[in-house]
C-alpha cells in the first residue's frame, strides 16, 4: 500500500516529492506527469526510495504527479498530487559569465550588507569525470546553507539549474557531452537568497574508441582464438522494464568478473552514446 504523497521542496524549475509505504514493499515505483508542452513523462524510481526530485519544470505552472507502486511490471497502487512550481526570480535566471577570471571564483559582498553570521562556501573541485558526467565536491567552512543551486550551460548553450539539498557536499551532473568544457557555478542559499558563490570548470572525457557493432551484425559472440585459462564471460542481456523515455537492462556474469562494463547505443539522432557502468552492477537504466 502506498501512503501519503507530499511535497518537501519547490523551486521554479523542480519539485521534490516524498511518500510512505505503510504496508509491505514495492519492487519499484513509477512517477508520471505531463511536461510544460503537454508531453507525458515517466520517471522510474528504485523500490527502496521514498523521495524523488523532478527537474526541468517550468516556473509558475501547475503539475499533476501520479506515483505508481509496482510489483514486477504490474501496477499495485497509485497516489496523486497537484503541485505548482515557484515563480522565477530574476536574480536566479542569468548565468555568470562563461569566462570567469579565476577557476574558483568567489562572490564578494560589501561589509555593509554582509550578514553577521554569514555562511561561506569553500573550494569547489572536480572529483571525477566521464564522457557524459562530472562529479563535483565542495566544502562549507562556515555555515550552514539551507540548499545549493548548481548552474551551467549544456552543450546547446541552454542554461541548466540543478537544486541540491543543503546537507549535500557533492553532486553528479549527468547528461553532458564528451570532450567538452563546462563552467559550473555553485550558489549557497539561505531561504531563497543567494549568500555565496564559487565556480569551477571541467572537461568531460573522450568516449572510449570502441567501434559500435554494426546494426546488421549477427548476435554472435566472437570466440577468442587463445582464450585465457580463466576467462570472464557475459551471460544473457535482457530488458527488465520499458517506459516511453527509458529502458532498464539486466545481465548476468556466469564466469569470472569484470572490472567495469560499457553500454553503447545510438540515440534518436543516430549519435553514438557510451555509458560506463561499475563492475559490480548487473543492471542499468538508460534514460
Amino acid at each position: 500500500v502506498l501512503g501519503d504523497l507530499s511535497v518537501t521542496s519547490i523551486t521554479p524549475s523542480s519539485v521534490q516529492l516524498q511518500w510512505t509505504v505503510p504496508e509491505d514493499s514495492f519492487d519499484s515505483f513509477m512517477l508520471q506527469y505531463r511536461d510544460a508542452q503537454g508531453q507525458p513523462q515517466a520517471l522510474p524510481i528504485d523500490g527502496g526510495s521514498r523521495s524523488v526530485t523532478v527537474p526541468g519544470l517550468s516556473p509558475s505552472r501547475r503539475y499533476r504527479f501520479h506515483l505508481y507502486g509496482l510489483r514486477g511490471k504490474k501496477r499495485i497502487d497509485r497516489v496523486s498530487i497537484d503541485v505548482s512550481t515557484a515563480a522565477a526570480e530574476p536574480e536566479e535566471l542569468p548565468l555568470p559569465s562563461e569566462n570567469p577570471q579565476h577557476e574558483n571564483h568567489r562572490t564578494e559582498y560589501p561589509a555593509s550588507v554582509a550578514p553577521l553570521a554569514q555562511a561561506v562556501l569553500g573550494e569547489l573541485r572536480v572529483s571525477s569525470v566521464s564522457p557524459d558526467s562530472a562529479q563535483l565536491q565542495w566544502t562549507v567552512p562556515k555555515g550552514p546553507f539551507d540548499s545549493f543551486m548548481l548552474q551551467y550551460q549544456d552543450a546547446q548553450g541552454q542554461p541548466q539549474a540543478l537544486p541540491i539539498d543543503g546537507r549535500s557536499h557533492s553532486v553528479t551532473v549527468p547528461g553532458l557531452s564528451p570532450s567538452r568544457r563546462y563552467h559550473f557555478h555553485l550558489y549557497g542559499l539561505q531561504g531563497r537568497r543567494k549568500i555565496d558563490h564559487v565556480s569551477t570548470e571541467a572537461v568531460t572525457e573522450e568516449p572510449e574508441q570502441l567501434p559500435l557493432p554494426s546494426e546488421e551484425q549477427e548476435h554472435e559472440k566472437p570466440q577468442s582464438e587463445t582464450p585465457p585459462s580463466v576467462q570472464a564471460v557475459l551471460g544473457e542481456l535482457k530488458v527488465s522494464s520499458v517506459t516511453p523515455s527509458s529502458m532498464e537492462l539486466k545481465w548476468s556474469v556466469p564466469e569470472g568478473s569484470f572490472d567495469s562494463f560499457m553500454l553503447q547505443y545510438r540515440d534518436a539522432r543516430g549519435q553514438p552514446q557510451a555509458l560506463p557502468i561499475d563492475g559490480g552492477s548487473r543492471s542499468v537504466t538508460v534514460t
